[in-house]
């Protein structure tokens, strides 16, 4: 062999091995994307092993508070379409006989019964205790309760009297505090059922003028919380519905007394329809999600938020865990809005003053 053909020969066995070189960082990383997408598929596949079975509403007992407007009343029609016995509570029994009225219209079949019962689910738990007993005499044990007696009111927080801070405690927590003790032993004993608490996106974020009512809210997440690691071991799970501004009686009559700034808040996420709003949280309740968000805005909050939140699947939790920083910066722009919503407010409210003085 010549010279120039050994080192022809050397040239082409170093450009070789050094080509190996150059090519292993791309082929680490095919064999990194290759493991991720064979995890996340095996993630996507046993996921619905580890998922609660779905609650069959056909037939179910639900039990509903603040059932007699709104989004309580709307959840009741939803649930009755499917076939379920329904228990109105509420305190005004004139509307309670108005919805019963209504949601009978949707019946599939005639053995399906509403039960009304009024009652303020924040007053006495002995009350409350009683009637949910009288209930599941009637109609037999509670598959569902869902927590939806609710009231809310918005101003400045130094403009907002004393006791008003106690009464939405007691009726926005309590409220579902009490129903909820009411209906823990039979289902635990029966070992399944659903509990749902219906909070409100003021319980994922504070916003200006609900220093009285985001507070009342967020109580429900921990309650939610600390209940589920109790009770799924029994096959009781348990959802948090995060509903937007929606369209009831009881958002016109917080809208009499809102602040501007608190308005063009809310503004920026528009208002929703009940009856949208109950089919989403009623899917999920049947599903045993732990959260029920509605829009893009409400999964985005809702992913933002979760922290320790539980999580129904491994999907679940693999879609926050890759969600996390594109929403977070998502919401640095939205919390840069508010801001900037709550100074113009200021500024334009301390120019009227300063014009008014002049005058």
């Amino acid at each position: 062999m010549s010279s120039e053909e050994g080192l022809s020969s050397t040239i082409t066995d170093w450009i070789f091995i050094n080509s190996w070189w150059l090519l292993l960082p791309f082929i680490m990383l095919l064999v990194v994307a290759a493991f991720i997408v064979a995890f996340v598929l095996l993630l996507y596949m046993i996921s619905p092993l580890i998922s609660p079975k779905p609650l069959k509403l056909n037939g179910a007992h639900v039990v509903v508070t603040g059932g007699s407007s709104g989004i309580g009343k709307s959840i009741a029609i939803e649930c009755y379409r499917q076939g379920a016995f329904i228990t109105l509570v509420a305190r005004d029994e004139a509307k309670l006989l108005q919805a019963k009225k209504e949601v009978e219209k949707f019946a599939i079949n005639d053995k399906q019964v509403v039960l009304c019962i009024s009652v303020d689910v924040a007053s006495d738990y002995s009350q409350v205790e009683s009637v949910i007993k009288q209930a599941q005499e009637k109609l037999g044990p509670v598959d569902m309760l869902v927590n939806c007696a609710g009231t809310s009111i918005s101003g400045k927080f130094e403009e907002v009297e004393v006791d008003r801070f106690k009464k939405l405690m007691e009726v926005n927590y309590l409220g579902s505090v009490y129903p909820t003790r009411a209906v823990i032993t039979t289902m635990k004993e029966r070992r399944m059922g659903r509990i749902m608490f219906v909070s409100s996106q003021a319980g994922q974020i504070g916003l200006f003028g609900y220093t009285a009512y985001s507070p009342s809210k967020f109580a429900l997440r921990g309650l939610a919380e600390s209940l589920q690691m109790e009770i799924k071991p029994y096959n009781i799970y348990v959802t948090v519905a995060y509903p937007p501004d929606t369209d009831t009686p009881g958002l016109a009559e917080e809208n009499k007394t809102k602040p501007l700034e608190t308005k063009l808040i809310s503004e920026t996420s528009g208002v929703c329809q009940p009856e949208q709003v109950a089919k989403i949280i009623v899917r999920d309740a049947v599903q045993g999600n732990f959260n029920s968000s509605v829009g893009p805005d409400g999964y985005m909050l809702s992913a933002l938020t979760c922290g320790m939140s539980p999580v129904t699947s491994i999907t679940e939790g693999l879609q926050q865990i890759v969600t996390m920083g594109l929403f977070r910066t998502i919401a640095l722009f939205y919390l840069g809005s508010f801001d900037s919503i709550v100074r113009r407010c200021m500024i334009q409210r301390e120019q009227l003053k300063a014009a008014d003085k002049r005058e």
